[in-house]
């Protein structure tokens, strides 16, 4: 029998275990057992063994096309597309790749899907985030997925109830149990897989630039609408009731495709952003049009940082001038006239962070260094030297007198205010390029390394760390005693303050590397990916 020939081959050359190989999971932990399929569907004769057993099972339902996530299941959708030949029942495959690639095409499905129903191949599931992927990708192509067909499944069929949901059966060859492994445990708090948030609305800009791969602008609301800006230039004014436009400002054009990474901030009846015209715009909330412009710069990434009792706005700035690179700038709110400027000779992607009880302003610059003024006068205080660029903002811990922050070289840095001096780093595996949060006693914060961390301040010991499956270039939230944390996997994860374990989430098409915003009056989540895709999410009753 075919199927007793293809267990045999997985016990003898698939399966390995620790006495035979030294095996560590995602979280460097020592593991006992793993399938490693690459040793047997790169292999002829098997990889023709496991097309034959699929063509057994799902000659009668021809006609049909097969796909798979990228890498692992490449091979099983080739040695299927040949076999289609072989049978004369010509089949077309294609793949979906993990995140959407940022040259060349930009596609995130290769091949030429058609309107014939899809099997998704893969050599196992597991929790199914896979699998979940590659449908929400397919469904937002309006495609039809009947089944999805692995060698192995990890976990007793009731888990994969999602499926069922969407009316996708699952066939497996093998469970694990048949080969003397016991059904992975499924922590009660992740019972609500896939469940956790419903779409009330999305809204998608035009010609997104998916070359950039960096926090965008955030979005921004007050009581009825939400802002943000987009890569083709528009500023958008949405109903947060149902994602309408209310009203639309164009913006000139920005250097190297870039346009408003700029993350808007709403005071009495007035938006203010800046863009990669080099402007930094006043705009009146009810109708889009201008109150003032400030056109000094030749760039501006960074995003505004008000001071009501000052009647300020501080902004980071960036020019083409050989030894005026960067800086921050202090604006008048109501005119836009600039009050005072600190000038830097590296850019200034940064932005920066105020406080109102200290009357300080800080911001970060491409040249490694912190820099803290008198948030009135604009005189400068002290300076730190890191060794990486600051491109996220920091945030003042006024409890413990310090401003935390994290660079490129991956340090989160905890430095007292008042000396400038250093009280103590964490480094991460990789760079940090987001804005810490801080709650009670805790900071969290991500990473590139694809990790959220929490922190306790007063200890200076990790309490926990959660791994995504993608790089982190957003910032964590926390809401409702939950931190949020969106993943270059596309991924926003709901996780707990206390255990770091994942309580929830959502699954998007696209990148996710901006915060989630969340309105508390209407309940109402919102996400943006990095394809200036504006999510409005509710919690669903059973998340």
């Amino acid at each position: 029998m075919l199927e007793a020939e293809l267990k045999r081959v997985i016990q003898k050359e698939a399966f390995v275990t620790k006495g035979q190989q030294k095996i560590l999971s995602r979280n460097g932990i020592e593991r006992n057992w793993l399938f490693d399929f690459r040793k047997i569907v790169l292999v002829p004769e098997h990889i023709n063994l496991i097309a034959e057993i699929f063509w057994k099972k799902y000659e009668n339902k021809y006609p049909f096309q097969v796909c798979g996530l990228e890498v692992g299941a490449i091979p099983l959708v080739t040695a299927i597309v040949m076999k289609s030949v072989e049978k004369k029942k010509p089949v077309n495959g294609f793949f979906v790749r993990k995140s959407r690639k940022k040259s060349g095409l930009l596609q995130i499905v290769e091949g030429k899907p058609n309107d014939e129903k899809i099997i998704i191949i893969d050599d196992l599931i597991n929790s199914g985030k896979s699998v979940i992927h590659q449908l929400e990708v397919l469904e937002s192509l309006e495609k039809n997925i009947i089944e999805v067909f692995t060698l192995i499944r990890y976990r007793d069929l009731e888990y994969y109830d999602f499926l069922k949901k969407r009316n996708v059966v699952l066939t497996s060859l093998f469970p694990i149990t048949d080969f003397g492994l016991e059904f992975e445990k499924v922590d009660t708090e992740k019972k609500f897989l896939g469940h956790a948030f419903n779409i009330k609305w999305c809204f998608k800009s035009e010609n997104p630039n998916y070359f950039y791969v960096l926090p965008k602008s955030t979005p921004v609301f007050d009581k009825e609408k939400i802002y943000f800006g987009s890569d083709n230039g528009n500023f958008w004014a949405l109903n947060q009731k149902d994602g309408s436009v209310a009203w639309k400002y164009k913006v000139g054009i920005g250097a190297r495709g870039k346009s408003i990474f700029s993350a808007p901030v709403v005071y009495n009846d007035i938006v203010y952003f800046g863009a990669y015209d080099g402007n930094v715009y006043a705009l009146n909330t009810e109708t889009g049009k201008r109150k003032w412009i400030f056109m000094e710069a030749d760039w501006v990434g960074s995003s505004p940082t008000i001071a009501p009792d000052l009647g300020l706005l501080f902004i980071g700035l960036e020019f083409g001038l050989w030894g005026k690179k960067g800086g921050i700038a202090a604006l008048d709110l109501k005119t836009g006239e600039k009050k005072w400027e600190h000038t830097t000779a590296e850019y200034t992607h940064c932005s920066p962070a105020y406080s109102q009880s200290k009357g300080l302003v800080a911001i970060g610059s491409n040249d490694s260094i912190v820099y803290m003024y008198n948030a009135k006068n604009g005189k400068l205080l002290w300076k730190f030297q890191t060794k990486g660029e600051i491109k996220s903002s920091l945030v003042f811990d006024e409890k413990r007198d310090t401003v935390i922050f994290g660079n490129f070289e991956g340090k989160l840095y905890v430095v007292n205010i008042k000396t400038g001096r250093e009280t103590f780093f964490y480094q991460a595996e990789f760079g940090i390029y987001s804005t810490p949060v801080i709650y009670k006693d805790n900071v969290y914060f991500s990473s590139l390394d694809k990790k959220l961390y929490s922190i306790n301040l007063n200890t200076k010991k990790i309490n926990w760390e959660f791994k995504t499956n993608g790089r982190i270039f957003a910032s964590p939230v926390v809401i409702n005693d939950r931190v949020y944390i969106g993943s270059n996997d596309g991924r926003l994860y709901e996780i707990n303050l206390e255990t770091g374990k994942m309580t929830g989430f959502f699954q998007a098409i696209e990148r996710i590397t901006n915060k989630i915003v969340y309105n508390g009056d209407t309940k109402r989540f919102f996400l943006l990916t990095f394809a200036n895709e504006l999510y409005c999410l509710e919690k669903s009753k059973t998340g």
